[in-house]
């Protein structure tokens, strides 16, 4: 089974002063960074993230883009996710997808996880 050890954030299309003023938060912080791009899409979660025993897998994502930024925690839970939340409404830091790495995800690609999530906040945002 795959262990997730330490604090991650996996960033999509988090860019221009949102991004600075949220990678300074998460650095401040403690938190790890990673910057997805595009061909790196096809990779599980977990292996992006740094869960031990998730490997990559081969050949390079070239299918298309996702247009919203969208934000993936791995080790961050229970209070601490509470502050780190809070911390980025207070600095007017807004991503509307985001998810937490789990048991069930951390072998998908990243688009899936975006299809699944961006399908999640469509239901909550209309219902």
């Amino acid at each position: 089974m795959a262990k997730q050890t330490g604090e991650t954030v996996l960033l999509y299309h988090i860019e221009g002063e949102k991004g600075r003023m949220l990678k300074a938060l998460l650095v401040q912080n403690g938190i790890r960074i990673r910057s997805v791009k595009p061909e790196q899409y096809g990779q599980p979660i977990g292996f992006l993230a740094g869960v031990k025993g998730i490997e990559p897998w081969e050949g390079t994502y070239q299918g298309e883009d996702f247009p919203e930024e969208m934000m993936v925690l791995k080790g961050i839970f229970g209070r601490r996710l509470d502050m780190l939340l809070g911390l980025m409404r207070r600095e007017g830091i807004s991503i509307g997808l985001k998810a937490v790495v789990t048991e069930q995800n951390m072998l998908w690609d990243s688009v899936k996880l975006y299809e699944e999530i961006r399908e999640e906040h469509e239901a909550m945002t209309q219902g």
